[in-house]
């Protein structure tokens, strides 16, 4: 760990209850996520206290209404929030932005029966959620899913497996993207599956380079039956709400991307000015000091990026271009800074003595992880030149 403290960020926050929330998850970030976030990640232990403890303050629900248990926040302020964590830990930035986007399909296309009948306890009642779209032979083709859900009666039956979930077996709460229809985007529901349900299983956790605590997981459903109340919006709607979604969950990886790259870039400050060479402190070579500078133009690049795209969806405005780019532009500048931040450290960047190791090793996810970096690009292209000829 760093010998010196990272000086504090000066945020420009909307509201003074903006600032004291910020404040309080940099405190909850010191005391209770950082400590043992090196070795609960090298033994792969999932720290669900932590999120029971995020829960009851508040912070599993920040974006989402307060009549149902959320925090009335803008995005702008939720995203720093999950920078503030992911900086911590990585796996708890990400598990909480996991946790928002399972929740986004009930909060903005369910009835006021179901978001009062389920909301609370997403938001603020210690539940944890999962976002079930990818499957073993659709990740980027999304549409092309073959998980199946079919009428019985007042009900559904689904069947078919859905891969790369983060919580998957873990999850209080699925939201499912299922086919009830015909071939393509069109033919997809959206439904909320309980994750005690009756023939839902999840297969062991990957063996992944990087997030080691962060539950990935093959989840299998067999015959499983839910009322035709767990479905959210109309038969058909479910890929343009899993694309909305993914619109605002995207922001989320961005913010933790920043998060992972800000936590690199104190940790190469902090070494540069103890480790001493030939007679002084390794930050007085030039050829550091422009890296490091490097370094941190790049962190705050990304922050102005994901906040310029979070304040346009705080307007109304569209942000679909603007998420895009903060989601290609964060995570590549976070597995650039990782990278610096381990040559800044020289040998001992490349043990697990140090943390940057772990940083690079997580920063390579989150270039893949809610659409790869070139599906960002494809998405940019297309809201510049409109789509493809054929």
């Amino acid at each position: 760990m760093p010998d010196r403290a990272a000086p504090p960020l000066d945020r420009l926050l909307p509201t003074e209850e903006a600032r004291d929330l910020l404040a309080l998850v940099q405190d909850i970030a010191r005391r209770e996520i950082a400590p043992g976030a090196a070795a609960e990640e090298e033994a792969g232990h999932f720290p669900r206290e932590l999120f029971t403890l995020l829960s009851g303050a508040g912070l599993l629900g920040l974006p989402y209404p307060a009549a149902y248990g959320g925090g009335d926040q803008p995005y702008e302020v939720y995203l720093q929030v999950l920078e503030e964590l992911a900086a911590a830990r990585l796996t708890v930035g990400l598990g909480v932005s996991v946790h928002t986007l399972a929740g986004y399909a009930l909060a903005t296309h369910g009835t006021e029966e179901q978001r009062a009948a389920r909301l609370p306890a997403m938001l603020g009642g210690g539940q944890l959620g999962a976002y079930c779209l990818s499957e073993p032979a659709s990740g980027s083709d999304a549409a092309a899913l073959r998980t199946r859900a079919v009428r019985e009666g007042d009900g559904w039956v689904v069947d078919g497996t859905k891969a790369w979930i983060t919580h998957g077996g873990i999850a209080d709460f699925y939201t499912v993207l299922a086919r009830t229809g015909g071939e393509g985007a069109r033919g997809i529901t959206a439904f909320l599956v309980p994750g005690d349900a009756e023939g839902l299983s999840a297969a062991p956790p990957e063996r992944k380079m990087g997030l080691r605590g962060s539950p990935t997981a093959q989840v299998h459903f067999d015959g499983v039956r839910i009322p035709d109340a767990l479905r959210i919006g109309a038969e058909g709607q479910g890929f343009a709400i899993a694309l909305a979604a993914l619109d605002s969950g995207r922001l989320g990886i961005a913010a933790c991307a920043v998060g992972v790259a800000r936590a690199a870039l104190d940790e190469a400050v902090a070494h540069a000015t103890g480790r001493r060479q030939f007679g002084r402190p390794i930050a007085d070579f030039q050829g550091l000091r422009f890296l490091l500078a490097d370094m941190a133009t790049r962190v705050e690049s990304g922050r102005a990026l994901y906040l310029a795209a979070a304040r346009l969806r705080d307007a109304g405005r569209p942000f679909v271009r603007q998420a895009a780019m903060a989601k290609l532009h964060c995570t590549d500048a976070a597995m650039q800074v990782t990278t610096d931040a381990v040559q800044v450290l020289g040998g001992y960047g490349c043990t697990a003595d140090f943390p940057v190791e772990r940083y690079l090793r997580e920063a390579k996810a989150l270039q893949i992880v809610e659409g790869t970096n070139q599906i960002q690009r494809m998405v940019i292209a297309r809201q510049l030149l409109g789509p493809e000829t054929r």
